[in-house]
């Protein structure tokens, strides 16, 4: 029996996906949980199979874990027809530098690994490679993602290609790892792609802690719910 904690806040669509997804799965026990104190509890249960967010509030569920577990870092995990990667970093306060970058690349690369699927990763800028110049800004986050590249082609096996500024690009060309410049544009790429275009989201993948946690929008729908939950049965069951 694989057991799911799901968060339960102010959004009840994620009541109606549990409800959907516990008819498809007989072996699946949900627990639902209304506080952040005890979703981080269930992170932290080894008698717990993997946690999803659902409609809680993420900041002191974050703030709880990062006291305990020094690398954590998230990855959106966009997945449907013909599409399919993991955006990263999202979280507003995390990828502001090289070296966290360097090891979500790791982190999604080994992610996919595991699902036997081979990372190809799209590093991106804030502006196109000819754009150097233009501002200080500019000019530093190109430097960036040069190095980045740079790091990753050394640090593992994975392909890399820097497609600066060009998202339609690197979505064209199969990436299935996009790291952003920072945090903070990565979690604009997602609500413009997720909230607003209706991309389909799994949810966020949670990395650096010993447990499966999916994290979630508190604005997400059933369907965005419902495709959070199934990742984190197949994850419970191959990881």
């Amino acid at each position: 029996m694989i057991k799911i904690a799901v968060g339960l806040g102010k959004n009840k669509d994620v009541i109606k996906a549990c409800e959907a997804f516990k008819k498809e799965n007989n072996n699946v026990e949900i627990i639902t949980v209304d506080n952040d104190n005890d979703l981080v509890k269930a992170i932290l249960d080894d008698n717990v199979n993997a946690v999803v967010r659902g409609s809680l509030p993420a900041s002191s569920v974050m703030k709880e874990l990062k006291s305990k577990f020094s690398d954590i870092s998230r990855a959106t995990y966009i997945n449907g027809n013909n599409i399919e990667f993991l955006l990263t970093p999202v979280g507003i306060d995390e990828g502001a530098t090289i070296e966290d970058k360097l090891k979500i690349a790791i982190y999604c690369g080994e992610f996919l690994k595991k699902q036997s699927k081979i990372p190809k990763i799209a590093v991106m800028a804030s502006g196109r490679k000819g754009d150097y110049g233009r501002s200080e800004e500019i000019s530093k986050s190109i430097d960036e993602s040069n190095e980045l590249t740079k790091l990753i082609k050394e640090n593992t096996d994975f392909e890399v290609i820097n497609h600066y500024i060009l998202i339609e690009k690197a979505i064209k060309d199969k990436c299935n790892i996009i790291i952003a410049p920072n945090g903070i544009m990565g979690n604009i790429i997602f609500r413009t792609l997720v909230l607003v275009n209706s991309w389909p989201s799994c949810g966020a993948v949670t990395f650096g802690i010993n447990s499966i946690y999916i994290d979630t929008s508190r604005d997400q729908n059933i369907k965005g719910y419902l495709r959070s939950l199934k990742l984190a049965y197949k994850l419970a069951n191959i990881i």
